[in-house]
């Protein structure tokens, strides 16, 4: 995942000349703080530098395909070679990150993907003391880590605060360890909230605007009374650059995933036991919903929490353990955090009137739990079909409603100016005599039919349920 970025200075007073700034009689927001220095005193104690050291082995460089003879006279032009033949040695590499402590007794929370494959974490304080590190557990589905390290006294903390009463347009600093720079702080605002970036199943990011930069990935972004109500995990740049659009996981997804990780050094989550859609604005006037929002189920697992309850295919799920349900992402999320063995209300529409059901949540699965913790990949250019193509992943099948034994590789998005058959939303199974699950493997059978000199290639497509078979001309390489 990668890390987080920055926006233009925000607490400043430059006004452009001749203009006023003027607060209304009736808002409700605060102006801005004259400092943030109080806080930062207060916070900056427990903020930590996480520094991770793990063994590399370079791969192995080929060997040259000829013996150069001794006394040649080009021994010595070979002779550069002779040491990088054979396996490489290993090498130890480090990062940096940041993290902070939430109990003094040296409970760390951080990013998985900061500590992720290495041999060794150590924290740092500000006032230069170390310790080694015990990794505790890693959720990977929230990107969350928990360490632990020993000290003779105890240790400054925060606290983690409520995410849920952070607003959109609310103050915020961060405080961490951009490239390895040491503590350095930042302000900004909150942007928006429930972002999702595709980086997991239960992606409920805080954006906000605060200069979040590589190495700040695991810090806490804090409100103005001094909680956490984040940690800071990603950045969208196009470029790799700061443009002002940070991530951070919320504070209350945290605090759920810390508890279980500090008690069973791992996370469990709930399992309904349904395949999903989302409800458009002409299946919504068609059920007789008042808009278009909730979950609608599409099958249902023979045996399952769902099935045991008596969901049925084609009920709209729009609330769950009191909370509404305003998309699919909603209720992955929400079930997702409720633990197994409980019992919960779910909201549906059936027969266009409400009914509400108990379902005694299961544990999800091994299976769909190892599914989850791949993150979308992105999609790629297939310039020989003017189309973009993107792997079935589990979120995706999700999303399309299709079932496990589902194969293909999915056209997210074709080139309008060149017709050559494929719509967005079609998978493409089979080009000529070659099964295809990957986008590479749709461009290395269109490269074999190239090869053998043809112009055109067959493809069978899924599309809308339904097969059917698409002749390709093949343009000219």
């Amino acid at each position: 995942m990668s890390e987080l970025a920055l926006l233009g200075r925000r607490l400043g007073a430059g006004l452009l000349a001749g203009s006023m700034l003027v607060w209304s009689a009736g808002a409700q927001a605060a102006p801005p703080p004259e400092s943030f220095s109080g806080l930062v005193k207060q916070v900056s104690p427990a903020v930590v530098n996480i520094a991770t050291t793990r063994t590399e082995v370079a791969a192995q460089t080929p060997q040259l395909p000829f013996k150069v003879p001794e006394g040649s006279p080009f021994e010595k032009f070979f002779e550069q070679f002779r040491g990088h033949q054979g396996p490489s040695k290993p090498r130890k590499m480090a990062a940096q990150g940041s993290g902070f402590v939430v109990d003094p007794t040296g409970y760390v929370v951080t990013n998985n993907h900061v500590i992720d494959g290495a041999d060794e974490v150590k924290v740092r304080f500000a006032d230069e003391s170390d310790y080694l590190a015990k990794v505790i557990g890693v959720d990977p589905q929230t990107d969350l880590a928990l360490l632990k390290i020993e000290a003779k006294q105890p240790l400054p903390f925060v606290k983690l605060g409520d995410s849920d009463r952070a607003e959109v347009g609310d103050w915020v600093v961060a405080v961490g360890n951009p490239f390895g720079l040491g503590g350095s702080v930042t302000a900004g605002i909150i942007s928006a909230r429930g972002r999702n970036i595709n980086a997991g199943p239960y992606d409920d990011f805080l954006q906000v605007d605060a200069s979040i930069n590589r190495g700040n990935s695991g810090g806490p972004l804090f409100d103005t009374k001094g909680n956490v109500i984040g940690v800071n995990t990603a950045i969208f740049s196009p470029t790799g650059g700061n443009i002002g659009i940070g991530f951070a996981i919320p504070s209350n997804m945290v605090k759920t995933v810390v508890a279980q990780l500090r008690a069973d050094g791992k996370v469990t989550r709930g399992w309904l036991g349904v395949r999903i859609q989302g409800v458009t604005d002409e299946l919504a006037q068609a059920l007789g919903l008042d808009k278009a929002h909730g979950a609608m189920v599409t099958e249902v697992t023979p045996d399952s929490p769902a099935d045991k309850a008596g969901l049925r295919q084609g009920d709209v799920i729009v609330g769950f353990a009191g909370q509404a349900v305003d998309d699919t992402r909603d209720l992955v999320r929400l079930v997702g955090q409720t633990a197994a063995e409980t019992s919960a209300k779910v909201d549906i529409w059936r027969d266009e009137k409400p009914v509400t059901l108990d379902v005694a949540i299961g544990e999800q699965p091994a299976a769909l739990f190892a599914a989850a913790e791949t993150a979308p990949e992105s999609a790629v250019t297939s310039k020989a079909l003017g189309a973009e193509l993107a792997p079935l992943t589990p979120e995706r099948r999700q999303q399309l409603g299709l079932g496990a034994e589902a194969k293909g590789v999915l056209v997210v998005d074709v080139d309008g100016a060149d017709p050559r058959g494929l719509r967005p939303g079609d998978l493409i199974r089979r080009v000529g005599e070659s099964e295809v699950t990957t986008p590479q493997a749709v461009e290395q059978a269109v490269a074999a039919a190239r090869k053998d000199a043809r112009q055109s290639v067959v493809m069978l497509v899924t599309r809308d349920g339904r097969d059917l078979f698409i002749g390709l001309k093949l343009p000219v390489a």
